[in-house]
């Protein structure tokens, strides 16, 4: 039977060469159905080679997925239910081409919300989340989940090496590289490590020069940057220097003035016209407080406030062909995404 599926076509009367490019334009929504078609689709559908195919050829969608704090629920009659002490955090996504947001499905083993300040990240058209606070004692975690789009399932992979809460995260290529942040005693880091998606195999790299606690992870090229940071001994005075891994050779090399001296990073610093890191609430006077981007590639997408309690904001940012920001569209935004954005990153699925 393995050998007369082997033989069958992809599409029945199509060669195969056809057959691809027709499965190529599915959009992801379709993907979960097509895997069900038959076990030859879904191991193309699975395949990460079919992901980059469609890369090429421009058929992955471009998406922000946001760690988002949830709706304050009420009883049916409206009464006597007080806010939440501490807020519940969930995934939600916006398509800024189809101008839709969707909420991703809770992580199972958080179902109530996620764990407090855990990283996200994404590569290959996965959702990654790593560890956080447990929502329920703050103890700090070093959990892993992915999120599959085509499944729409989550799977628990292995634990981060150690405990680390506030560091810095970026991914590409299938890799997930996290570095510094601080462990359970609040002593800051230098350690970095990489995570393999495809093998769920963690491997320590070279420790940066400096502890960087509160730092923010950017990935340009071929190179992850650990933005800022501070010491142990000068907690919240933070540096205006970066470090750079470069992924080819694994080596590390520090730059000067990158970033405003005493200023947070998280999840604000944004690649300037120049190369050189700015904050994303520079483009948008409307995102002056909580602000949090995340770049598209043709476009970002800002979120925050105007002022300290207004209401979440969100706005979409395109850039001309010569990579400079132009113009500044505001999104609406429904009643169930409006809650205040901790942290978000770029999906291409």
């Amino acid at each position: 039977m393995e050998r007369e599926f082997e033989l069958t076509e992809l599409i029945p009367g199509l060669p195969d060469e056809i057959a691809l490019e027709c499965l190529t334009r599915l959009h992801y929504d379709a993907h979960a159905a097509g895997a069900d078609v038959c076990r030859r689709w879904r191991r193309l559908l699975q395949d990460r080679e079919f992901y980059y195919h469609r890369k090429r050829n421009g058929f992955t969608r471009r998406a922000a997925c946001f760690v988002q704090s949830l709706p304050v629920q009420f009883e049916p009659d409206g009464s006597n239910l007080k806010p939440e002490k501490q807020p519940k955090y969930g995934l939600s996504m916006f398509d800024p081409i189809a101008e839709t947001w969707d909420q991703i499905a809770p992580v199972p083993k958080y179902p109530e919300g996620l764990p407090l300040f855990c990283q996200v990240a994404s590569t290959e058209g996965k959702l990654v989340v790593m560890g956080g606070w447990n929502p329920n004692n703050w103890e700090p975690l070093r959990d892993v989940f992915v999120y599959e789009f085509m499944s729409r399932e989550w799977t628990q992979r292995a634990p981060m090496p150690s405990t680390r809460s506030f560091f810095a995260a970026g991914a590409c290529d299938g890799k997930v590289y996290v570095a510094g942040g601080h462990d359970e005693n609040k002593n800051a880091l230098r350690s970095a490590f990489v995570y393999d998606i495809n093998s769920d195999e963690w491997t320590e790299l070279p420790p940066m020069s400096d502890e960087r606690d509160e730092c923010e992870g950017v990935v340009i090229g071929s190179e992850f940057w650990v933005v800022s940071g501070y010491d142990t001994d000068s907690q919240g005075r933070f540096k205006n220097t970066a470090e750079v891994l470069d992924i080819t050779t694994g080596t590390w090399r520090s730059v000067d003035g990158a970033w405003g001296l005493n200023r947070c990073p998280r999840s604000c610093v944004a690649v300037g016209q120049t190369g050189i890191f700015t904050s994303w609430d520079a483009y948008e006077p409307g995102v002056q407080i909580g602000t949090c981007g995340v770049d598209l590639g043709d476009r970002a997408l800002l979120t925050g406030s105007g002022c300290q309690g207004a209401p979440l904001a969100v706005y979409v940012v395109e850039k001309t062909n010569q990579g400079q920001n132009g113009k500044s569209t505001k999104i609406g935004v429904p009643n169930e995404f409006s809650g205040f954005v901790q942290s978000g990153c770029f999906v291409e699925i």
